[in-house]
């Protein structure tokens, strides 16, 4: 069998050997260390009992919550949080890459603080608004870009941009991908695979509660398969939004052309090709996953790492798309769109999110994922190890993961295991079974070392 490689820029190492871990193993430790982690959460336990009396689930977004309860934090600073039960717990999930400068950085508060003396909402044009969008503009290579509050504002208003240009409607995803809550972006974010169909032309699944319109799944990674939705429904087809790198199923990497392939086929079909970067951005590299890989979307959309922790997202892109905004045709309204205090964000973000600062912060992940490869061999686990940028996880699968049908196929139940298993010993990533880690400006080599030998204790564990 031929493994297809994967882009230049990005990381996976898939060991030739391993040896498979045994169920009963698992489902032994899983049952101790949830026991382990009842034991000693009991203020994370009180503290959801009394949050389900006003909060649905207890969360303020439905991501948080996991059964039988999550940890509450009350504290953060630099690369840890403090829980109601008095517990330091190293944070590797950073918010996704929203806390990229770390928790409380000093020169995000500074720019804060400084914004709180001039005002916190204008609601009018501010020479604070344009200095921002300079900013992101030379940061990203794009023409301009507007403002918005969260990623699927971004991305809604992004789509919107796209029919407006080309007077079409549909819309095409990847299976697996999530842009946000908007309508059609829940359509097949993560199927089940009894309704989901055939994998090369998956069948998109709406939920009851959905109005999408008309949504075209495609699998991630195959272009033959988009070229047929394409030369079928062109006439009808606005737009393909895709994460570069799909991040929302653990760390999906693009085939080695694959980007290049889909740029030119939106070329060649007449469809605006919108990268969603909510998620990459700058944790992908100084300039966003983009330019990193050398793909040009026509629209872009970003949130999350540009703020430094405050809320902020944004879409923009080629001047040609942009004039839709600029004559009316796509309206883009927001009362906190640009205020201050999230500008106050992007100033600092853009101060010490530099090439030299984001590399330091790479290189450790690096490091973490070569050492954690290590070990991997060396107790024959059967799972690989996945980076891009500051990024990092660990697949539980013997083979690349190239697409959603394929992450369904990895190990669920040592994938639960080894987030309980970090979160029982202090530290926390993502909660599901997408475990992901985030290497930001605040961590250092102590960190990378913890990551280490926690993995290590795991290894040692299953293998017992």
């Amino acid at each position: 069998m031929i493994t297809q490689s994967h882009h230049a820029e990005s990381f996976r190492l898939v060991p030739a050997t391993s040896t498979p871990v045994s169920p009963e193993k698992v489902a032994s430790l899983l049952a101790s260390e949830w026991e382990l982690f009842t034991k000693n959460t009991k203020g994370s336990l009180a503290e959801s009992a009394r949050s389900m009396k006003s909060l649905p689930l207890g969360v303020t977004s439905s991501f948080q919550h996991w059964d039988p309860y999550p940890i509450s934090i009350v504290s953060a600073q630099g690369a840890w949080m403090t829980d109601v039960d008095g517990r330091q717990l190293l944070d590797l999930s950073m918010g996704f890459g929203a806390m990229l400068a770390g928790h409380l950085n000093p020169v995000v508060v500074e720019e804060v603080k400084a914004s709180l003396d001039t005002g916190m909402l204008f609601v009018t044009p501010s020479p604070i608004s344009t200095d921002a969008a300079e900013r992101i503009c030379r940061r990203f290579g794009i023409d301009q870009v507007r403002f918005t509050n969260s990623g699927t504002e971004s991305t809604m208003y992004a789509v919107r941009v796209a029919r407006s240009a080309t007077g079409k409607r549909d819309i095409v995803k990847v299976e697996g991908g999530y842009h946000g809550s908007y309508d059609p972006f829940v359509v097949s974010a993560k199927p089940k695979l009894d309704a989901a169909g055939d994998a090369d032309f998956p069948t998109a699944v709406v939920d009851e509660n959905l109005v999408a319109g008309n949504v075209h799944v495609v699998p991630y990674n195959n272009p033959e398969s988009l070229e047929q939705i394409f030369a079928k429904h062109a006439s009808t087809i606005a737009c393909f939004i895709v994460e570069p790198v799909l991040e929302n199923i653990g760390i999906v990497l693009p085939d080695a052309g694959y980007l290049e392939r889909v740029r030119e086929l939106c070329d060649q079909y007449g469809i605006v090709l919108i990268f969603d970067e909510v998620k990459t951005g700058l944790t992908a590299g100084h300039q966003g996953a983009a330019q990193r890989l050398g793909v040009k979307p026509d629209l872009i959309t970003l949130a999350k790492s540009i703020g430094g922790g405050l809320t902020l997202a944004a879409f923009g892109g080629k001047q040609k798309y942009m004039d839709f905004v600029v004559n009316g045709k796509m309206a883009h309204f927001g009362t906190f769109n640009g205020n201050p205090l999230a500008m106050a964000g992007i100033r600092a973000v853009d101060k010490i999110c530099t090439a030299e600062t984001l590399a330091a912060a790479e290189a450790l992940n690096q490091q973490a994922l070569e050492r954690i490869s290590e070990i991997i061999e060396e107790y024959q686990l059967p799972a690989h190890t996945v980076g891009f940028g500051v990024k990092g996880c660990i697949t539980w699968s013997t083979t690349p993961v190239r697409n959603y049908r394929d992450y369904k196929a990895t190990d669920f139940g040592v994938a639960e295991l080894s987030w309980l298993w970090s979160l029982n010993r202090g530290i926390i990533t993502p909660p599901g079974l997408d475990e992901q880690w985030l290497i930001s400006l605040a961590h250092g080599q102590k960190e990378i070392d913890i990551l280490v030998e926690d993995f290590r204790s795991l290894a040692a564990a299953l293998r017992s």
